[in-house]
């Protein structure tokens, strides 16, 4: 008799193919960088999960990444001074380091950005009136700082966008405080100190730490906790004269409010039918549009804008 026909061996490629990968998106994206096969990285992690880590020990075994490659990948500059006259200086560690997290956070997070316009010119009005009282208590009222109020309030509405995403354990994380990150401008770059537990303070208290925290900002005074845990966080580019913009949504968060110049323009006033000067504010709403649907997003901009036209009616509340 014919002997019999033996088994076929396992695929194992195909096999593997099959079997699922625990891996978040940036550390797919950086092994693609890298040239490593995602389903042939061994993770250590709980559960099984591959990390950067992982992958660069799986990159270094196959000769594909260099033991001291820590840095961000990118493409490699032409010779500039083939054309002309260069001047090479090395980046400060705060430019670093926000080199390396925007790039983080723009190629991880799915933005979607909405504009709008609010009529601050009641809100304005009002800012100014508080301007003897605030003196007294030794602090300034800014539209920022009255913003920051205003966002806590919005975020309490609107949980979603005080929110995180964990993708990798398909799951949220909703944040029961209220940590406001704001934007400040230095020489030496960007920084983004916290303010904590606005919900919990007066508008003069947060504006009092507002101008702290930038101060210590400009003097390079913040410590790395000082500019940590924020859930959402707040630009303003308007004292440079810019209007609308798109921020980059700083990971784990979800969303970041952009404020720019105000301008009074003409606005036509049913009720009287004739034209009134208004004070107009462009606001620029970026969101993640993986956990932050668009009608979603467009809500919580709305509610912003109907609070900064009656700030007396929330504030006051």
């Amino acid at each position: 008799a014919a002997a019999a026909e033996a088994p076929a061996a396992p695929d194992t490629a195909a096999e593997s193919d099959r079997v699922p990968v625990f891996a978040s998106p940036s550390v797919r994206r950086f092994a693609r960088e890298v040239g490593v096969d995602i389903r042939r990285v061994e993770g250590t992690g709980p559960g099984g999960r591959i990390s950067v880590d992982d992958v660069k020990a799986a990159a270094r075994n196959l000769g594909r990444l260099a033991p001291t490659t820590d840095k961000p990948v990118g493409p490699d500059l032409p010779e500039f001074s083939r054309w002309g006259a260069i001047r090479v200086e090395p980046l400060n560690r705060v430019r670093q380091a926000a080199a390396k997290f925007l790039h983080e956070s723009w190629t991880t997070i799915p933005h979607v950005t909405v504009f709008d316009q609010a009529d601050v010119t009641d809100l304005e009005a009002w800012r100014l009136s508080l301007r003897r009282a605030a003196e007294r208590a030794g602090v300034k009222i800014t539209v920022t700082s009255i913003l920051i109020k205003l966002v806590a309030k919005a975020l309490a509405a609107h949980p979603m966008l005080n929110a995180s995403l964990d993708l990798p354990g398909g799951q949220m994380v909703l944040k029961d405080h209220y940590h406001i990150g704001v934007a400040v401008d230095t020489d030496r770059g960007l920084v983004v100190p916290t303010l904590r537990d606005v919900d919990q303070k007066s508008l003069f208290d947060v504006a009092r730490e507002m101008t702290e925290l930038a101060e210590a900002g400009r003097r390079g005074k913040l410590a790395p906790n000082d500019m940590a845990g924020a859930s959402f966080t707040v630009t303003n580019l308007g004292g440079i004269g810019i209007g609308y913009f798109t921020p980059i949504i700083p990971h784990p968060q979800v969303g970041i409010l952009g404020v720019g110049r105000a301008v009074k323009q003409p606005v036509w006033n049913e009720e009287k039918g004739e034209f009134a000067p208004r004070l107009l504010m462009p606001l620029s709403l970026s969101f993640d549009h993986r956990l932050v649907d668009g009608a979603d997003g467009a809500r919580f901009l709305r509610w912003m804008i109907d609070a900064m036209e009656q700030p007396l009616l929330l504030l006051n509340a």
